[in-house]
């Protein structure tokens, strides 16, 4: 499948791909900061939890589609 995307397909997803590592470390950041802190929002954090599984199956697919696993 990664052979059949163009050269603009492969650079969008390369972008994205960027894009949603950066927010993942940034939510990574922000939950270690608010637990650290103490007395935060449970609620909140567990929201910002479920957004950093939201984009660790989104990179995971993303990766798949641009480094597929090649059996030889």
């Amino acid at each position: 499948m990664a052979s059949k995307l163009s050269d603009e397909e492969r650079q969008a997803l390369e972008a994205e791909l960027d894009q949603l590592r950066e927010e993942h470390r940034d939510l990574d950041a922000a939950i270690d900061a608010l637990i650290h802190l103490g007395g935060a929002d449970q609620v909140q954090i567990q929201r910002l939890k479920k957004r950093k599984l939201v984009l660790r199956d989104r990179l995971a697919f993303l990766e798949d589609l641009l480094f597929p696993d090649i059996i030889a």
